[in-house]
């Protein structure tokens, strides 16, 4: 497989070339984001990478790549790299919890066409406590199941180094998180929830969560907005109640397709307000997201 290095080709000028060009990138684009979103959990941040991609795919001398497919996955990977240790600086600066951007997994179902892994919103939030090349081999081996040779070859590293990273990632990801419930029943509880939150049912709120439950809200330091994590069945029940007359007043609920597993969007006269979603064990939801951030919610559906 060709490098990195970049050099215009002569076909690269060329209308045939680039259409060759932009029909190979279509067909593999899908995979681009896929690897791009999970590694940096922003939509737009990956979207923004994917282009990147592209323009360097239009520049390179194509006539040196044997396989297109993993040349570009390579790029992929390698700038996605590189764009997580930067956002990770910018993301000190964030207000309160920082959440990865939810998408419409039912508009877009190549995102999870392949291998669903590495995709719920739980499970990006753990996969911040990856090193970026961590991340990456976990991406590249549990999402979409490539060989630990081209892994060493995308990360230019070694194959057992590769099998210690997936190896770490592994753990680190067991350890956070305990078996998930079928995704009928998850659905179950986050409508049950979205009822006795709505309701302020601090009874049947205890009932549906494990002790432990977290509540973690992101809106970037918006007014109104939890700006630490609440722990506890009892603390979450009480906050949720405290806010249920003024946050539920006027919102329309819609249940969807989010991340791979049911998600709830909120729109408050008809414009997109937030996203809520839980995730949870045999114990019960132990987990509620909620993303109150409009820029983390561009990539959903403006449904009137």
């Amino acid at each position: 497989m060709a490098t990195g290095a970049e050099r215009v080709s002569g076909d690269a000028l060329d209308g045939t070339g680039l259409d060759e060009a932009a029909a190979v990138f279509t067909s593999v684009r899908p995979r681009l984001f896929g690897i791009a979103y999970r590694m940096l959990g922003s939509a737009a941040e990956a979207e923004d990478l994917v282009q990147e991609v592209w323009l360097r795919w239009q520049a390179y001398d194509r006539t040196r790549v044997e396989h297109p497919a993993a040349f570009l996955a390579t790029t992929t990977t390698r700038l996605a790299v590189n764009a997580l240790k930067s956002a990770r600086a910018r993301r000190e600066t964030y207000i309160g919890p920082w959440l990865p951007e939810p998408v419409d997994t039912a508009a877009d179902p190549y995102l999870g066409a392949e291998r669903g892994e590495a995709l719920e919103i739980a499970a990006l939030l753990l996969m911040e406590r990856l090193s970026p090349s961590e991340r990456a081999a976990y991406v590249l081996r549990e999402a979409f199941d490539y060989p630990y040779a081209q892994i060493a070859e995308i990360l230019q590293a070694s194959e057992a180094a590769v099998r210690q990273l997936v190896s770490r990632a592994r753990k680190r990801m067991a350890e956070g998180r305990r078996k998930r419930v079928r995704p009928e029943a998850q659905r179950t509880l986050l409508a049950a929830f979205l009822a006795a939150a709505e309701s302020g049912d601090m009874a049947g709120l205890e009932q549906l969560f494990a002790a432990d439950v977290t509540s973690l809200s992101d809106g970037n330091g918006a007014h109104q907005v939890s700006r630490r994590p609440v722990v506890g069945a009892a603390r979450v029940a009480n906050f949720l109640q405290a806010i249920a007359a003024w946050f539920w007043a006027g919102v329309d609920i819609e249940l969807v397709d989010l991340n791979g597993q049911t998600g709830a969007v909120l729109r408050r006269d008809g414009e997109l307000y937030g996203v809520i979603t839980v995730s949870a064990s045999d114990e019960g939801i132990d987990q509620v997201l909620w993303m109150v951030n409009p820029e983390k919610l561009t990539a959903l559906p403006q449904r009137g």
